[in-house]
């Protein structure tokens, strides 16, 4: 099929909270309540015979615990298998509750598995003093590091309990839905390893984060990795996606389900390139993380809001120097700050 030149939407509403919406044979749509901005994940619920399989389970508040409960009671199945795209909370947030319910297994990959732990143990690199010690090298005022470090363990709060065991999978594999082959892709640098699911004879597939219909995932930068390039692996990640039918139903985390892969690819690489020629323009002359905050999000951030703009910005930064069209310099109280290349 020749290209889609803009996006189509096959639906014109979401489910309601608490309901499900068949989207293709055997595949049901979920959509659950988020305490933020952004304010509501989509889980997918899939037909497995006598069981069901979710994918990715909703932040751990007990009104999402309660639509669970009204879903599976109205389907009158129990989740036979439980399946994690990345471990950010609305992802992985119930997944405990949610296997304990009949004793189902969880499958996320290993860098899933293991940064969901570290991030909820508090591991160095992985905390919130980590963290704001970070931003405060990159130029983040007192004020907003104060309320970080109020704010505390916030990914405690959506996932109240974690997986002690999982089924690990990899780049490649197949995973068996309902009698229909599910093939696991692997994409980086919005989470470490998260694994969106494409099911060839469907013509569907669970993008996750990794492919939102209006918005860009976040690419945000550890404090245990300071030098990383998540922008980078994820733009490298989309090429992945590219070679499936353009006419490929994705149904991705948040938003609405669309047809248009490539066109959608396009533009989020459109994106993030005019993103860094803003901040090339704003790095003239030597300019932190935080000072450049207002460049790429001109508009008021709350807390929760400041921690993704940072990580960002600092990823957009590293994307720079390792293209060699920034330069990072470190002053000697230890603050970074970022340069154009002329």
């Amino acid at each position: 099929m020749n290209r889609l030149t803009e996006l189509q939407y096959p639906f014109s509403e979401p489910p309601t909270d608490g309901q499900t919406l068949p989207v293709a044979k055997g595949v049901n749509w979920v959509r659950m309540p988020l305490p933020f901005a952004l304010d509501h994940i989509n889980l997918w619920l899939l037909d497995d015979g006598e069981t069901l399989a979710a994918i990715d389970t909703g932040f751990g508040l007990d009104e999402v615990r309660e639509y669970w409960n009204t879903i599976l009671a109205n389907d009158g199945r129990a989740v036979g298998s439980v399946v994690v795209t990345h471990h950010h909370p609305d992802h992985l947030g119930l997944a405990s509750w949610l296997a304990a319910k009949s004793g189902a297994p969880v499958a996320m990959t290993q860098g899933e598995f293991l940064a969901g732990h570290a991030i909820w143990h508090q591991t160095p690199g992985m905390g919130v003093p980590h963290m704001v010690e970070q931003f405060r090298r990159h130029g983040l005022d007192d004020a907003r590091q104060a309320a970080l470090v109020d704010r505390g363990n916030g990914y405690r709060r959506g996932v109240p309990t974690l997986p002690e065991a999982y089924h690990r999978l990899f780049d490649g594999d197949v995973v068996t839905i309902g009698g229909h082959e599910w093939r696991v892709i692997v994409g980086y640098g919005h989470a470490p390893e998260h694994a969106s699911l494409y099911c060839a004879q469907l013509g569907v597939l669970i993008s996750g984060d990794m492919l939102l219909p209006r918005i860009s995932t976040n690419v945000s930068v550890y404090a245990a990795t300071p030098n990383d390039d998540p922008l980078g692996w994820f733009l490298d990640s989309l090429n992945r996606f590219k070679d499936l039918p353009d006419d490929t139903l994705v149904l991705p985390s948040h938003g609405q389900p669309f047809r248009g892969i490539r066109t959608r690819i396009a533009q989020l690489e459109t994106h993030h390139r005019e993103r860094c020629d803003e901040l090339l323009g704003a790095i003239g002359m030597p300019a932190s993380a935080a000072d450049v905050l207002s460049t790429l999000f001109p508009r008021e951030l709350d807390t929760h809001q400041v921690m993704f703009a940072m990580g960002e910005a600092i990823a957009h930064l590293n994307y720079l120097v390792k293209r060699n069209e920034a330069r990072k310099l470190t002053s000697d109280d230890g603050t970074i700050r970022f340069e154009r290349i002329a």
